[in-house]
C-alpha cells in the first residue's frame, strides 16, 4: 500500500475506532443512567430499587442466565418491556425514551457485562 494512500485511509480508520469506543462507552452510561437503580452498577441485579421489587431484576454479570437470551430479546424487553417476552411486568418499556441506536448499544454493554454471548 502506498505511504499516500496509508494516510489517506488513517482518518478514516481513526474515526472507525473512535466511534466503536463511543458506541462502548455510550452504553456503558445508559446502563449507569436508565438500568442500575434495579441492575445494580455492576449489573448483579441488586440495585438501590430490590427491596421494594416483588420480583428480582435479571443479574446481567451472570454469563449462563444471559447467555440463554438472544440479542433480539434483550432488545424487544428494553424497548417493549419486560412483558413482551414473558418476563416481569416490572422491567418498563424504554421506547420513546431511547432511541434503537441507543438500545443496541446497551445490548452490547449488557455482553460486556457477563462477558457471553447469546447460545
Amino acid at each position: 500500500m502506498s505511504r499516500v494512500l496509508r494516510w489517506a485511509l488513517f482518518p478514516l480508520l481513526v474515526t472507525l475506532h473512535c466511534g466503536q469506543a463511543l458506541a462502548a462507552e455510550t452504553g456503558k452510561d445508559l446502563y449507569k443512567t436508565y438500568c442500575w437503580q434495579c441492575h445494580g452498577m455492576t449489573g448483579n441485579g441488586n440495585g438501590i430499587n430490590v427491596r421494594d421489587m416483588s420480583v428480582q431484576p435479571r443479574n446481567h454479570s451472570d454469563a449462563k442466565e444471559m447467555s440463554a437470551r438472544s440479542d433480539e430479546d434483550l432488545f424487544k424487553a428494553i424497548k417493549h418491556g419486560g412483558q413482551s417476552i414473558n418476563k416481569s411486568v416490572l422491567m418498563p418499556p424504554w421506547d420513546g425514551v431511547l432511541s434503537d441506536d441507543e438500545i443496541h448499544a446497551l445490548v452490547r454493554y449488557l455482553r460486556e457485562l457477563c462477558q457471553c454471548r447469546h447460545g
